[in-house]
């Protein structure tokens, strides 16, 4: 599944206040692509909104979709984080399969880069910690994310990973022959497989120094693509940061980018390279504001 253009737009198979199972009940429609809607929802087995991700109606038969689908649920079941979302319960064989997650509260870091422009220093550097636990985690668990992006962050304290619906065990990512992911967000490996090297936790890496690349500079480090040049990642070199960005964080941000996977850091050198710098920040109040 590669999001390379969005998809086109579907009329919701629900509608505000429809029953999605007995006990949920769909509040708002928070988006959707041609296999799945996500529903802001209300759950009564725990008395709070939850945000449940439905198979579309006329996909229910389809093997592919629903093993999309199984494949997610068994990725949350086994990953256990606290900067990654959790997945409460499933039904992948009723009226509408579905899995539940918790509903994460905040902004997501595209929506703050998008409204405000880039982060301040203090929060910048708390993400890429959080990210990088996260991803340590996930390697050291076997799995690789292949979706770390901007709008797949939910800011907070921590910050929150969230949508494993592309997630792979990392013997099953390193077996990849398609691109799997989002174009501007993928590393060399994911956009051509093999031709690179396989994917796996190093691809994550580079995502997440893209990720951080945009958070801090409120642009992303390759230009858009274009008909002749999908991929401009395996091309191009990143945009250099600004020179007032601390140069550990800009050394670290350019090695995350390397094209080589060999060449990238660990996830917890990067963590190990931004809390120092994290701890010589003055403390401040933060200015942006959620709204």
């Amino acid at each position: 599944m590669t999001a390379s253009a969005a998809e086109p737009r579907r009329r919701p198979d629900l509608d505000v206040g429809d029953r999605i199972t007995p006990d949920l009940t769909a509040v708002r429609l928070l988006g959707g692509g041609s296999a799945f809607e996500a529903w802001l929802a209300f759950d009564e087995l725990t008395h709070l909104p939850v945000v449940v991700k439905v198979l579309r109606p006329d996909l229910r038969s389809n093997a592919v979709a629903r093993e999309a689908l199984a494949r997610e649920v068994r990725a949350l079941a086994e990953i256990n984080h606290p900067v990654v979302v959790r997945g409460l319960r499933h039904d992948l064989e009723g009226e509408r399969p579905h899995v539940v997650l918790e509903n994460i509260d905040g902004p997501r870091l595209s929506t703050l880069v998008r409204r405000y422009g880039p982060l301040q220093p203090q929060q910048y550097l708390t993400l890429g910690i959080d990210l990088a636990a996260a991803l340590h985690y996930l390697g050291r668990t076997g799995w690789v994310h292949l979706d770390v992006k901007p709008s797949n962050i939910i800011m907070g304290a921590p910050a929150r990973l969230i949508d494993l619906s592309v997630a792979r065990r990392a013997t099953d990512a390193a077996a990849l022959t398609t691109p799997v992911g989002t174009d501007p967000w993928m590393a060399p490996e994911q956009c051509a497989p093999r031709e690179w090297a396989v994917p796996g936790a190093a691809s994550d890496v580079w995502a997440l120094g893209a990720t951080l690349h945009t958070a801090i500079s409120g642009t992303r480090p390759f230009p858009d693509a274009s008909p002749e040049n999908r991929f401009p990642q395996l091309a191009l070199a990143p945009t250099r940061l600004d020179a007032r960005v601390p140069a550990p964080v800009r050394e670290v941000v350019e090695a995350c980018l390397a094209l080589r996977c060999e060449d990238r850091p660990q996830a917890a050198e990067i963590a190990d390279a931004l809390e120092p710098v994290l701890a010589a920040q003055p403390v401040g109040q933060l200015t942006y504001r959620v709204r």
